[in-house]
């Protein structure tokens, strides 16, 4: 038994959460299951009271207490994710096991606990602060789940269309005339010279 440990209280499907939560993250599991010993104002003898479990490397405790105590966003567990391919898994199984998609990366479980799945990329460019970070702080602002692409092409400097298809304003010139992506977008583009010949710039 852990020494310390974040209690959370539930109306009375604290271990099909606690089971949940074991096959969704990696380094969690579910410990002891206890059983009340007596009567109590939202069960009766016998019912699951608490459960043992560990939710990515956190020691938790469920406790089946009724419906008078409810989650809200005040408390959330954040869970860094190291590509998009991460972010979509986590995001999926929770909102896809009768959660809600809600802003910023937030979601909710179906027992309305919440749920940030974060990015490393985005946590990086929040700490970078200056231009990077009110770029994808302004980014993240319109999203729900996370775009990781989106994000990046932000911290460069690219909207998340100009990562593909650099705008007139977005390109730069050269002497010869010739339209060139910024060096933040790096997919190829076809524009026309001055001489209205086509000319095909990384």
């Amino acid at each position: 038994m852990a020494k310390n440990r974040i209690c959370l209280c539930y109306d009375k499907d604290a271990e099909a959460a606690a089971r949940f939560y074991a096959e969704t993250f990696p380094d969690s599991a579910v410990g002891a299951v206890h059983r009340a010993p007596g009567d109590y104002p939202s069960g009766k003898a016998g019912d699951v009271l608490t459960v043992e479990f560990t939710v990515a490397g956190i020691p938790c405790l469920g406790l089946n207490g009724g419906p008078a105590f409810t989650h809200n966003e005040a408390f959330s567990f954040q869970i860094a994710t190291n590509d998009q391919a991460e972010t979509d898994r986590y995001w999926n199984a929770i909102v896809g096991h009768g959660g809600q998609e809600s802003a910023c990366g937030w979601c909710k479980d179906k027992w309305g606990v919440s749920w940030q799945i974060t990015p490393r990329v985005l946590t990086e460019a929040l700490a970078a602060g200056g231009d990077e970070a009110k770029r994808a702080f302004k980014a993240m602002m319109g999203m729900t789940k996370i775009d990781v692409a989106a994000i990046e092409a932000a911290r460069r400097g690219c909207s998340a269309k100009a990562a593909t298809t650099p705008s007139t304003a977005e390109r730069t010139t050269t002497p010869s005339g010739a339209a060139t992506a910024p060096t933040c977008c790096t997919e190829t583009i076809t524009t026309t010279s001055c001489t209205g010949r086509a000319a095909t710039t990384p």
